[in-house]
């Protein structure tokens, strides 16, 4: 890996990490184009980048995350069944879903169908659309299991907290912020929990380029938080299922018809 790949590694982490597209499908599809090996660095090189976005969310909500204790508490909530089941499934991810394009591939077009059809069923629906403070413990569990989808690459964390957050009547832009705010707890857990599985003996090259995607993922994620959330003042994510769609289905013609 060549410091450019880090960097451009790094804007596709801070571009996507909170977006309904799946950070971890788009950095392993830009690892194969840019024809990075898959190596043991690469695999975590691709999970630990994301402490860089998250360092965005707490540099962001950082008066809210000291304010209240009870939003922390249904995080918290949230994140348990998400860590359950993905240090379950840490071996099986790691070896055989991390890395897989075609995996990747049908993740996103399923997903994106999904979400087309979810937006256009919600769309008809009457909502409530609670604020997080309105959010009940057992909603954000609800939350959390469905979350707990994204440990498959492609599915999509932000998009699977998204929709299991509008399920329960969450209003768009609380789901959303609540959906950063538990990107906290699960990725740093995540990036941990491949720290220690994964015996550290890093070049001093490796950390170099792991330093570099941190530091840009975590200023372009600063821009996409923002970009974020005033898109979704005043739009659906039916878009962003009709681009999930079209990559997948690009994607699966590369790797069946192109080789």
């Amino acid at each position: 890996m060549l410091i450019i790949h880090a960097i451009i590694l790094g804007i596709v982490e801070g571009l996507t990490e909170f977006l309904p597209i799946s950070s971890t499908g788009h950095l392993i599809i830009t690892s194969h184009l840019l024809s990075i090996p898959t190596t043991d660095f690469l695999k975590s090189f691709e999970i630990i980048i994301q402490v860089g976005a998250i360092a965005a969310v707490v540099v962001l909500y950082f008066k809210k995350i000291l304010a209240s204790r009870d939003l922390w508490k249904k995080v918290f909530a949230g994140f348990i069944p998400t860590a359950i089941i993905g240090y379950g499934m840490y071996k099986i991810v790691k070896l055989f879903l991390i890395g897989n394009i075609v995996v990747v591939a049908w993740s996103l077009l399923l997903g994106g169908i999904f979400l087309v059809c979810f937006e256009r069923w919600y769309g008809k629906r009457k909502r409530h659309g609670k604020s997080m403070e309105d959010m009940t413990y057992r909603e954000a569990i609800i939350i959390g299991c469905i979350q707990a989808l994204a440990v498959i690459p492609g599915i999509s964390r932000s998009a699977a907290t998204i929709v299991g957050g509008l399920t329960q009547n969450i209003s768009r832009e609380a789901i959303v912020e609540f959906s950063f705010l538990l990107a906290v707890p699960v990725i740093g857990a995540a990036a941990f929990l491949d720290i220690i599985k994964t015996p550290i003996n890093f070049t001093r090259n490796e950390w170099g380029l792991l330093a570099v995607g941190l530091i840009t993922s975590f200023i372009v994620a600063v821009l996409a938080i923002k970009f974020f959330l005033s898109f979704v003042k005043s739009h659906t994510f039916e878009w962003f299922g009709y681009y999930r769609i079209v990559l997948g289905i690009a994607v699966l013609a590369g790797v069946y018809f192109l080789g």
